[in-house]
Protein backbone atom coordinates (compact mmCIF):
# COMPACT_ATOMS: atom_id res chain seq x y z
CA UNK A 1 0.00 0.00 0.00
CA UNK A 2 3.24 2.45 1.08
CA UNK A 3 4.40 1.93 -2.52
CA UNK A 4 1.50 1.98 -4.18
CA UNK A 5 0.53 5.65 -2.79
CA UNK A 6 4.61 6.46 -3.42
CA UNK A 7 3.80 6.14 -7.17
CA UNK A 8 0.60 7.71 -6.66
CA UNK A 9 2.39 10.53 -5.42
CA UNK A 10 5.00 10.32 -7.81
CA UNK A 11 2.68 10.82 -11.07
CA UNK A 12 0.61 13.43 -9.53
CA UNK A 13 4.18 15.31 -8.97
CA UNK A 14 5.57 14.37 -12.76
CA UNK A 15 1.77 15.77 -14.11
CA UNK A 16 1.94 19.27 -12.07
CA UNK A 17 5.86 19.73 -13.07
CA UNK A 18 4.98 19.24 -16.72
CA UNK A 19 1.68 20.98 -17.08
CA UNK A 20 3.87 23.76 -15.34
CA UNK A 21 6.64 23.78 -17.82
CA UNK A 22 4.54 23.06 -20.52
CA UNK A 23 2.36 26.60 -19.40
CA UNK A 24 5.53 28.62 -19.14
CA UNK A 25 6.80 27.88 -22.54
CA UNK A 26 3.58 28.30 -23.61
CA UNK A 27 2.74 31.94 -21.87
CA UNK A 28 6.79 32.75 -22.91
CA UNK A 29 6.26 32.40 -26.50
CA UNK A 30 2.72 33.66 -27.23
CA UNK A 31 4.46 37.21 -25.04
CA UNK A 32 7.25 36.72 -27.59
CA UNK A 33 4.56 36.89 -30.58
CA UNK A 34 2.20 39.55 -29.02
CA UNK A 35 5.45 41.91 -28.67
CA UNK A 36 5.90 41.33 -32.22
CA UNK A 37 8.90 38.60 -32.21
CA UNK A 38 11.62 41.70 -33.17
CA UNK A 39 9.85 43.03 -36.20
CA UNK A 40 9.91 46.58 -34.44
CA UNK A 41 6.00 46.87 -33.93
CA UNK A 42 3.66 44.77 -31.64
CA UNK A 43 1.37 42.11 -33.41
CA UNK A 44 -1.12 44.52 -32.52
CA UNK A 45 -0.20 46.98 -34.91
CA UNK A 46 0.21 44.51 -37.04
CA UNK A 47 -2.93 42.89 -36.63
CA UNK A 48 -6.42 44.10 -38.69
CA UNK A 49 -9.66 42.18 -38.99
CA UNK A 50 -10.16 43.50 -42.74
CA UNK A 51 -6.43 42.24 -43.78
CA UNK A 52 -7.16 39.07 -42.22
CA UNK A 53 -10.09 38.51 -44.46
CA UNK A 54 -8.02 39.72 -47.61
CA UNK A 55 -9.54 43.12 -47.95
CA UNK A 56 -5.91 45.10 -48.70
CA UNK A 57 -4.21 42.41 -50.97
CA UNK A 58 -4.01 44.73 -53.77
CA UNK A 59 -2.69 48.04 -51.37
CA UNK A 60 -1.47 48.57 -48.26
CA UNK A 61 -3.54 48.76 -45.39
CA UNK A 62 -4.49 52.61 -44.20
CA UNK A 63 -3.99 52.03 -40.38
CA UNK A 64 -3.94 54.81 -37.87
CA UNK A 65 -0.63 55.47 -36.48
CA UNK A 66 -0.10 55.97 -32.97
CA UNK A 67 2.85 58.75 -32.01
CA UNK A 68 6.67 57.26 -32.93
CA UNK A 69 4.79 54.73 -34.90
CA UNK A 70 5.26 56.15 -38.18
CA UNK A 71 8.92 55.64 -38.28
CA UNK A 72 8.90 52.43 -38.05
CA UNK A 73 6.09 52.24 -40.69
CA UNK A 74 8.09 53.72 -43.14
CA UNK A 75 10.87 51.24 -41.89
CA UNK A 76 8.83 48.32 -42.71
CA UNK A 77 7.74 49.48 -46.13
CA UNK A 78 10.82 49.39 -47.83
CA UNK A 79 11.65 46.14 -49.03
CA UNK A 80 13.95 44.40 -46.50
CA UNK A 81 17.43 42.93 -46.95
CA UNK A 82 17.87 39.43 -45.89
CA UNK A 83 20.70 39.49 -44.09
CA UNK A 84 22.11 36.36 -42.23
CA UNK A 85 21.04 38.00 -38.95
CA UNK A 86 17.42 38.84 -40.58
CA UNK A 87 17.19 35.35 -41.33
CA UNK A 88 17.72 33.92 -38.50
CA UNK A 89 14.98 36.08 -36.79
CA UNK A 90 12.44 35.40 -38.91
CA UNK A 91 13.31 31.96 -38.55
CA UNK A 92 12.91 32.72 -34.41
CA UNK A 93 10.15 34.15 -34.98
CA UNK A 94 8.69 31.51 -37.02
CA UNK A 95 9.70 28.49 -34.75
CA UNK A 96 8.29 30.74 -31.54
CA UNK A 97 4.65 30.97 -33.22
CA UNK A 98 4.78 27.72 -34.05
CA UNK A 99 5.94 26.68 -30.36
CA UNK A 100 2.66 29.37 -29.42
CA UNK A 101 0.05 27.74 -31.76
CA UNK A 102 0.86 23.42 -31.60
CA UNK A 103 2.03 23.30 -28.32
CA UNK A 104 -1.24 23.69 -26.74
CA UNK A 105 -2.72 20.74 -28.64
CA UNK A 106 0.57 18.46 -28.45
CA UNK A 107 -0.47 19.11 -24.59
CA UNK A 108 -2.53 16.07 -24.24
CA UNK A 109 0.24 13.74 -25.76
CA UNK A 110 2.99 14.57 -23.67
CA UNK A 111 1.02 14.75 -20.47
CA UNK A 112 0.25 11.34 -21.30
CA UNK A 113 3.81 10.22 -21.88
CA UNK A 114 5.26 11.45 -18.84
CA UNK A 115 2.60 9.36 -17.47
CA UNK A 116 3.15 5.93 -19.14
CA UNK A 117 7.23 6.95 -18.41
CA UNK A 118 6.82 7.14 -14.79
CA UNK A 119 4.56 3.60 -14.39
CA UNK A 120 7.28 2.20 -17.27
CA UNK A 121 10.07 3.27 -14.41
CA UNK A 122 8.28 2.46 -11.64
CA UNK A 123 7.33 -1.09 -12.94
CA UNK A 124 11.32 -1.84 -13.52
CA UNK A 125 12.39 -0.29 -10.29
CA UNK A 126 13.82 2.80 -10.96
CA UNK A 127 13.29 6.51 -11.13
CA UNK A 128 16.65 7.36 -12.30
CA UNK A 129 15.62 8.69 -15.97
CA UNK A 130 12.42 10.89 -13.63
CA UNK A 131 11.38 13.58 -16.50
CA UNK A 132 13.90 13.47 -18.77
CA UNK A 133 12.24 10.93 -21.60
CA UNK A 134 9.36 13.31 -21.50
CA UNK A 135 11.52 16.40 -22.64
CA UNK A 136 13.57 14.47 -24.46
CA UNK A 137 9.71 13.74 -26.23
CA UNK A 138 9.06 17.37 -26.25
CA UNK A 139 12.31 18.59 -27.56
CA UNK A 140 11.20 16.26 -30.57
CA UNK A 141 8.26 17.83 -31.22
CA UNK A 142 9.43 21.19 -31.33
CA UNK A 143 12.46 20.14 -33.51
CA UNK A 144 10.11 19.13 -36.32
CA UNK A 145 8.71 22.59 -36.14
CA UNK A 146 11.53 23.82 -36.12
CA UNK A 147 12.08 22.19 -39.50
CA UNK A 148 8.97 23.75 -40.60
CA UNK A 149 9.97 27.20 -39.56
CA UNK A 150 13.21 26.76 -41.83
CA UNK A 151 11.24 26.07 -44.70
CA UNK A 152 8.26 28.83 -43.94
CA UNK A 153 11.14 31.55 -43.66
CA UNK A 154 12.76 30.25 -46.72
CA UNK A 155 8.97 30.60 -48.55
CA UNK A 156 8.78 34.43 -46.44
CA UNK A 157 12.08 35.49 -48.76
CA UNK A 158 10.73 33.67 -52.20
CA UNK A 159 7.51 35.32 -51.80
CA UNK A 160 8.83 38.77 -51.11
CA UNK A 161 11.15 38.57 -52.98
CA UNK A 162 8.61 37.73 -55.90
CA UNK A 163 6.74 41.18 -54.37
CA UNK A 164 3.45 38.60 -53.72
CA UNK A 165 4.07 39.40 -49.91
CA UNK A 166 4.36 42.72 -48.29
CA UNK A 167 7.76 43.46 -46.15
CA UNK A 168 5.42 45.76 -44.67
CA UNK A 169 2.65 43.63 -42.89
CA UNK A 170 3.69 40.46 -44.50
CA UNK A 171 0.38 39.54 -46.07
CA UNK A 172 -0.24 38.14 -49.54
CA UNK A 173 -0.29 41.82 -52.16
CA UNK A 174 -1.32 39.46 -55.06
CA UNK A 175 -5.38 38.96 -55.53
CA UNK A 176 -4.38 35.69 -57.29
CA UNK A 177 -1.93 34.54 -54.94
CA UNK A 178 -4.40 35.16 -52.15
CA UNK A 179 -7.04 32.66 -53.73
CA UNK A 180 -4.01 29.98 -54.54
CA UNK A 181 -3.03 30.13 -50.39
CA UNK A 182 -6.89 29.77 -49.67
CA UNK A 183 -7.29 27.19 -52.23
CA UNK A 184 -4.15 24.73 -51.38
CA UNK A 185 -4.85 24.91 -47.76
CA UNK A 186 -9.10 24.02 -48.00
CA UNK A 187 -8.09 20.85 -50.96
CA UNK A 188 -5.39 19.92 -48.47
CA UNK A 189 -7.86 19.52 -45.64
CA UNK A 190 -9.82 16.99 -48.04
CA UNK A 191 -6.67 15.17 -48.53
CA UNK A 192 -6.66 11.28 -47.45
CA UNK A 193 -2.61 12.45 -45.63
CA UNK A 194 -4.47 14.91 -43.94
CA UNK A 195 -7.27 12.76 -42.54
CA UNK A 196 -4.51 10.13 -41.76
CA UNK A 197 -2.13 12.32 -39.84
CA UNK A 198 -5.19 13.63 -38.13
CA UNK A 199 -6.74 10.41 -36.86
CA UNK A 200 -2.85 10.19 -35.13
CA UNK A 201 -2.82 13.11 -33.22
CA UNK A 202 -6.14 11.90 -32.31
CA UNK A 203 -5.34 9.08 -31.14
CA UNK A 204 -2.27 9.51 -28.18
CA UNK A 205 -3.07 6.00 -26.26
CA UNK A 206 -2.67 3.79 -29.77
CA UNK A 207 0.55 6.12 -30.98
CA UNK A 208 2.25 5.47 -27.63
CA UNK A 209 1.36 1.46 -28.07
CA UNK A 210 2.40 1.12 -31.07
CA UNK A 211 5.44 3.44 -30.67
CA UNK A 212 6.78 3.43 -27.46
CA UNK A 213 10.86 3.09 -27.27
CA UNK A 214 12.36 3.45 -23.45
CA UNK A 215 15.04 6.38 -22.92
CA UNK A 216 15.28 9.81 -23.83
CA UNK A 217 17.08 9.20 -27.39
CA UNK A 218 13.72 6.29 -27.61
CA UNK A 219 11.64 9.36 -26.35
CA UNK A 220 13.57 11.95 -28.81
CA UNK A 221 12.46 9.66 -31.78
CA UNK A 222 9.02 8.95 -30.64
CA UNK A 223 8.55 13.06 -30.44
CA UNK A 224 10.13 13.35 -33.55
CA UNK A 225 7.86 10.88 -35.19
CA UNK A 226 4.74 12.40 -33.37
CA UNK A 227 5.90 15.54 -34.60
CA UNK A 228 6.13 14.48 -38.25
CA UNK A 229 2.69 13.07 -38.31
CA UNK A 230 1.49 16.73 -36.62
CA UNK A 231 3.42 18.76 -39.28
CA UNK A 232 1.78 16.73 -41.84
CA UNK A 233 -2.04 17.35 -40.20
CA UNK A 234 -1.64 20.90 -40.04
CA UNK A 235 1.16 22.55 -42.39
CA UNK A 236 -1.44 23.53 -45.13
CA UNK A 237 -3.25 25.71 -42.46
CA UNK A 238 -0.18 27.19 -41.35
CA UNK A 239 0.23 28.59 -45.26
CA UNK A 240 -2.58 30.89 -44.70
CA UNK A 241 -0.34 32.98 -42.62
CA UNK A 242 1.32 34.48 -45.87
CA UNK A 243 -2.47 35.16 -47.13
CA UNK A 244 -4.00 37.43 -44.18
CA UNK A 245 -0.48 38.87 -42.48
CA UNK A 246 2.08 36.22 -40.53
CA UNK A 247 1.85 38.41 -37.58
CA UNK A 248 -1.47 39.06 -37.93
CA UNK A 249 -3.29 37.97 -34.17
CA UNK A 250 -6.21 36.83 -35.56
CA UNK A 251 -5.45 34.67 -38.03
CA UNK A 252 -2.09 33.06 -35.53
CA UNK A 253 -4.81 32.67 -32.63
CA UNK A 254 -7.87 31.37 -35.13
CA UNK A 255 -5.52 29.11 -36.57
CA UNK A 256 -4.15 27.65 -33.17
CA UNK A 257 -7.93 26.91 -32.36
CA UNK A 258 -8.72 25.45 -35.27
CA UNK A 259 -5.63 23.55 -35.00
CA UNK A 260 -6.51 22.72 -31.23
CA UNK A 261 -10.27 22.12 -31.63
CA UNK A 262 -9.34 19.83 -34.59
CA UNK A 263 -7.48 17.04 -32.40
CA UNK A 264 -9.82 17.27 -29.06
CA UNK A 265 -13.49 17.41 -30.15
CA UNK A 266 -15.47 14.45 -31.50
CA UNK A 267 -16.05 15.76 -34.30
CA UNK A 268 -13.31 17.35 -35.49
CA UNK A 269 -12.06 15.00 -38.24
CA UNK A 270 -15.90 16.59 -39.88
CA UNK A 271 -14.76 20.28 -38.48
CA UNK A 272 -11.27 19.95 -40.52
CA UNK A 273 -13.42 18.80 -43.96
CA UNK A 274 -16.26 22.02 -43.34
CA UNK A 275 -12.90 24.32 -42.92
CA UNK A 276 -11.50 22.88 -46.48
CA UNK A 277 -14.53 23.13 -48.02
CA UNK A 278 -14.84 26.66 -46.41
CA UNK A 279 -11.63 27.83 -47.65
CA UNK A 280 -12.08 26.42 -51.36
CA UNK A 281 -15.64 28.63 -51.16
CA UNK A 282 -13.45 31.30 -50.41
CA UNK A 283 -10.69 30.82 -52.76
CA UNK A 284 -12.98 31.40 -55.37
CA UNK A 285 -14.50 35.45 -54.33
CA UNK A 286 -10.61 36.09 -55.42
CA UNK A 287 -10.21 33.85 -58.11
CA UNK A 288 -13.40 35.98 -59.27
CA UNK A 289 -12.28 39.42 -58.04
CA UNK A 290 -8.57 38.82 -60.37
CA UNK A 291 -10.36 37.89 -63.47
CA UNK A 292 -13.86 38.82 -63.51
Amino acid sequence: MAETNLIEGLLKRDRVVVIAALATIIALSWLYVLAGAGMGMSAFDMSSLSMALGASNEQPMAMPMSEGMGGAMAAMATPVDWTFGYALLMLFMWWVMMIAMMLPSATPMILLHARVNRKAQAKAETGSAGLGPTAAFTLGYLLVWGFFSAVAASLQWAFESADLLSPMMLNATSTVFAGLILLFAGVYQLTPIKQACLRHCRGPIQFLSQHWRPGSWGALRMGLHHGAFCLGCCWGLMLILFFGGIMNLYWIAGLAIIVLLEKVIPVGPKLGMLTGGLLILWSAGFFYRAFF
